[in-house]
């Protein structure tokens, strides 16, 4: 097992409040504090715990960026990197799936390795993105499920998924996901 500090401890950031039903990738919705505030001092507690450096990295998107700022209030550095950012699913982003013409969303499952969902980013190009970015060991990242996912698939250096049903569940709000610091490339 990898030490601690030779991990990146990456958390699901908490629920955000309209996304139900809703394609979301970069639509910017917030949080409730409670949980934002609640996220944070698990990360808290988790890097206090782990010896972690007090230093949490989010995207820019406030569903992240909400428990970043609450670190930050405590004594934390806060960065904020583009790089971290959800999925962006184009003219779908922010719509209900229900809106979605069904043909467009079967063909990006059948393409899922390449398909840009509503002309935005395809996998192939989050993998790449994902695999670049890189932070110093034992940092605390508050991300997105598709990010996490990403990481997590590029850590286990299976090939790329080419159906959406090879591609697991989005872990649950909250959750922190030990990931290795670099990601094989893409």
């Amino acid at each position: 097992m990898a030490e601690s500090t030779d991990l990146l401890w990456v958390w699901r950031h908490p629920r955000a409040v309209g996304a139900h039903g809703r394609c979301i990738g970069r639509t910017d919705l917030r949080v409730d504090p409670r949980r934002a505030k609640r996220l944070a001092h698990r990360v808290r507690h988790c890097a206090r715990r782990q010896g972690l450096p007090r230093c949490v990295v989010t995207s820019p998107l406030q569903r992240t960026a909400a428990a970043g700022r609450w670190l930050r209030r405590w004594g934390w550095r806060h960065h904020i990197d583009a790089a971290l950012l959800e999925m962006d699913f184009g003219a779908w982003d922010g719509r209900q799936w229900e809106h979605i013409a069904r043909s467009e969303i079967d063909a990006w499952c059948d393409d899922f390795l390449h398909h840009r969902p509503g002309q935005g980013e395809s996998l192939a190009q989050m993998l790449q993105r994902v695999a670049a970015w890189s932070a110093p060991p034992g940092s605390c990242v508050i991300g997105h499920a598709g990010w996490m996912l990403a990481r997590r698939w590029l850590a286990s250096g299976q090939a790329p998924p080419l159906k959406a049903a090879d591609w697991p569940a989005a872990p649950p709000h909250g959750v922190c996901w030990p990931l290795p610091c670099a990601a094989p490339a893409a």
